[in-house]
């Protein structure tokens, strides 16, 4: 696991995840329980059912991760709070070449966070 240059601090120590599966573990178990969704690149509220513009929403964790030998597996967790109604939750995406060029440089930019923008 690596983190987004400029991003939040992942999450470190003992239970520092090794994959997209532990980290959603740990989000879960920190009340990150929603499954955000991410449609022409606004957030997907599962709780209101809003769709709010991805820069709105407040993302708290950030998780990188780095196939081992292909460039292919690399992913990106977020673990964001819904700006209407504060569900927490998290989203999963391709970080790499197979990423869509639009969703990566939003979901880049977001996880740099708006201060750092």
């Amino acid at each position: 696991m690596t983190s987004t240059p400029g991003a939040p601090e992942p999450f470190e120590g003992p239970e520092a995840p090794d994959t997209v599966t532990d980290a959603l573990r740990i989000l879960a178990a920190d009340g990150y329980t929603a499954d955000f969704n991410l449609a022409n690149v606004a957030l997907c509220c599962p709780q209101c059912q809003g769709e709010h513009p991805l820069e709105q929403a407040a993302v708290e964790r950030v998780y990188r991760f780095e196939g081992p030998s292909d460039p292919a597996d690399e992913a990106i967790v977020l673990g964001v709070r819904c700006p209407r109604c504060g569900a927490m939750g998290s989203i999963v995406s391709a970080f790499g070449p197979d990423a869509d060029p639009e969703t990566l440089k939003r979901l880049a930019r977001v996880a740099r966070g708006p201060e750092r923008s």
